[in-house]
């Protein structure tokens, strides 16, 4: 290479197949029916604001496959951030797999894998062309296991004009996030965006709070969490007061809205900041095209040592070990690393490049954040079981709505983990 308190149905439904049935399919043995007349290649990827994007790059799959002669039609399936993973989780469950699916590198490919369901890529042409900082995430056991399509470089957004209007200096502390949310108050600017309607926008905190502890103050946590020998009261005093912060200085009725409201709002100026990643890019510049905003790691404490920028690979493309038309599924998946095409596909969704294919000019706000990372002042995105972080969009929604206390949340999370862990031993 180049370089609530109950998990989900389809969640248990899942983790028992591991236990139960090894991860085989009575639907796994087909391995291609790419000679038949016409191929039909099912595509699943939680990403719908992406519909154009995805859709443009598929004409032009389905028109090169043409050109090879055969005749293959897609469906695409662009569920909802909040539908996608369970709805996945039970489509594997039942035997119904997509070809070709989207999952989240760091948290998802172990899980999957241990159930049975990732094709090995290891000897597809696009492995040779992925950056080495890239390929780990999609690496288990000396396999390659999916291809990246969005690596993160994440903390807050901020609005720069804001910033610059009010003379306001990017906080490295959380004692300077609350001079900054004063400067801004004081001046009558909001200083965050609140979206709480999309469950998984709170639950953003938690991989921002532990990567920075478990950098500093708590080395070793997560590990310790999957001994069964450590607890969320461990970062209890220092994971909520940035939580506390951002909830009490926000934009108005955070229920009732969701992440493309928020977006809509924030590109309209209604808030200088916002705990988001740059993924929500396309959204807010099909907003407001001129919008000028960057990203930085997020305050948690006293320690400007911890205010650090998250680093992962997220969404990624696997192929399914019960995929019947596997060959087909794997042209589709080199071709988004296509020397000629994949420029244009990874510049028009704003992701970060991978590859040298890549040649196009990063985004400022990609700029911004790559910054962090030559500066080496960022984590690796914490190996968080993803039924945790499910439990803490619950979790967190409920302690927002003052209907779960600190002492709750913490509660509901170690036990989410403690579940995870019986069901992966």
């Amino acid at each position: 290479m180049k370089r609530a308190f109950t998990l989900p149905l389809a969640s248990v439904l899942f983790a028992g197949m591991l236990a139960g049935c090894g991860g085989e399919s009575s639907s796994s043995g087909g391995s291609s029916s790419g000679d038949s007349d016409q191929v039909e290649l099912k595509v699943f990827i939680g990403q719908p604001r992406f519909k154009e994007q995805y859709e443009t790059y598929i004409d032009q799959f389905v028109a090169k496959q043409k050109e090879e002669g055969r005749d293959v039609t897609v469906k695409l399936e662009l569920p909802s951030v909040n539908e996608a993973d369970e709805l996945l989780k039970t489509r594997l469950a039942s035997g119904d797999s997509p070809d070709v699916f989207a999952l989240h590198a760091v948290n998802d490919i172990p899980v999957y894998d241990k159930a049975g369901y990732l094709e090995d890529l290891s000897g597809e042409p696009f492995v040779e062309k992925m950056y080495d900082t890239v390929s780990p995430a999609v690496t288990k056991d000396d396999r390659v296991l999916a291809l990246p399509l969005e690596t993160l470089q994440w903390g807050y957004i901020y609005n720069k004009d804001l910033f610059e209007k009010h003379g306001v200096e990017l906080p490295q502390t959380l004692t300077e996030m609350k001079a900054v949310v004063k400067t801004f108050e004081d001046a009558g600017v909001t200083p965050f965006i609140r979206a709480y309607k999309d469950s998984y926008i709170p639950q953003l905190f938690l991989p921002l709070t532990v990567g920075a502890l478990e950098s500093t103050t708590q080395k070793g946590f997560v590990e310790k969490m999957n001994a069964d020998e450590g607890s969320f009261a461990d970062l209890q005093d220092e994971m909520f007061p940035i939580i506390d912060l951002v909830h009490a200085h926000g934009t108005d009725r955070p229920f009732e809205v969701g992440q493309d409201q928020g977006a809509a709002a924030f590109a309209a100026g209604e808030a200088a900041m916002w705990v988001q990643g740059p993924w929500m890019a396309e959204s807010l510049m099909a907003t407001n095209p001129d919008f000028n905003f960057g990203v930085a790691p997020l305050p948690i404490n006293e320690d400007p040592n911890a205010t650090l920028i998250d680093l992962s690979t997220s969404t990624s493309l696997a192929v399914s070990k019960q995929s019947e038309v596997k060959d087909v599924a794997k042209d589709f998946v080199n071709y988004v690393l296509d020397e000629q095409d994949s420029s244009e596909l990874y510049e028009s969704l704003g992701f970060n490049p991978i590859s040298d294919v890549h040649t196009f000019e990063p985004y400022p706000w990609l700029a911004d954040s790559a910054k962090y990372v030559e500066e080496g002042k960022v984590y690796q995105d914490p190996t968080i079981p993803a039924a945790v972080k499910s439990a803490s969009e619950k979790l967190l929604q409920s302690y927002y709505a003052e209907d779960a206390s600190q002492d709750e949340v913490v509660e509901g999370l170690d036990r989410a983990w403690q579940e995870y862990n019986k069901l992966n031993k």
